[in-house]
């Protein structure tokens, strides 16, 4: 009997469900990673944000590092819009906030309309929907019937873009989705931070680690950016894929001004460029030491 054709793999999905994991090639360096927060409540200054920096904790811990950030409202066109440029690129990608029941929640609606593919109810959305509503009916509030208003209406959180998957949420086993390498989650810290940690390990693990990369840095003081500009330009040409950096500081919280000055990349190739930034600095009349 032949065998059945085997769809060819998504190009820009790197976790494609046609490639076996053990006989695809696994890229030098993982794919860029980014995050999406929606939600009016945190660009009107109601709410701060709080899954930036988690996210670059998480990732940092795995190797990973997080390459752009966007802040989105809860207007469905504007979801739709940032999701259909999102969607064209091979990015991990993770959103959080908006994908609750209520009126101001268009996460969902706004997915399957960037995808073009109808919403559908995700049977084990239902499924784990129902348990958590039972445990509730336990403990006296609500009720465990499926069928009541109440309970229909829970069950609008499991309905995602057809052919998504779900992301399980041990907080309140109201469950995430995933489709497309895009990670979609509540914007409750509480629940998404969980998430975020359960889909780097489970998704994405085996970009755990790919790049060895570090950042190195020190003060600098006495000594203006448009001096050491210069050096900064010549070192990324020295050693290729250094990259340098310069933060200064004018010493509005007290301290002298000065310039933090840095390089990041491949660890071998970073320390010899930092040590060659170092003697350039003392020899442009810069100080490694605060004025006393």
């Amino acid at each position: 009997m032949p065998s059945a054709a085997v769809p060819d793999a998504d190009p820009s999905d790197p976790q494609s469900a046609f490639c076996d994991a053990d006989a695809c090639p696994i890229p030098q360096a993982p794919p860029r990673v980014r995050l999406i927060a929606i939600g009016d409540e945190i660009l009107s200054g109601r709410r701060q944000d709080k899954h930036f920096a988690k996210l670059i904790e998480l990732l940092q811990a795995r190797g990973l590092r997080l390459h752009a950030a966007e802040f989105i409202s809860d207007d469905e066109d504007d979801i739709v819009e940032c999701l259909r440029r999102s969607f064209a690129t091979p990015d991990l990608v993770f959103c959080c906030g908006g994908i609750g029941a209520t009126p101001d929640d268009r996460t969902r609606q706004a997915a399957a309309r960037a995808l073009g593919v109808p919403l559908a109810l995700h049977p084990e959305a239902a499924r784990l929907i129902g348990e958590r509503c039972a445990e509730m009916a336990a403990k006296g509030q609500g009720s465990a019937d499926m069928s009541t208003p109440e309970n229909q209406q829970r069950l609008q959180m499991g309905v995602f873009p057809a052919g998504a998957e779900i992301i399980p949420n041990s907080y309140n086993r109201i469950p995430g989705f995933f489709i497309r390498n895009h990670s979609f989650m509540p914007g409750f810290p509480v629940m998404a931070h969980a998430m975020m940690a359960w889909t780097l390990d489970t998704r994405y693990a085996r970009w755990h680690h790919r790049e060895s990369r570090v950042e190195h840095a020190f003060l600098v003081f006495g000594l203006p950016e448009s001096r050491i500009t210069p050096a900064l330009e010549s070192l990324e040409r020295r050693w290729q894929g250094i990259r340098a950096f310069s933060l200064p500081n004018v010493g509005d919280s007290g301290g002298h001004p000065h310039i933090e000055l840095g390089v990041k990349g491949d660890p071998e190739a970073a320390a010899q460029a930092l040590a060659w930034l170092r003697t350039e600095v003392l020899s442009l009349g810069g100080r490694l030491e605060p004025p006393v």
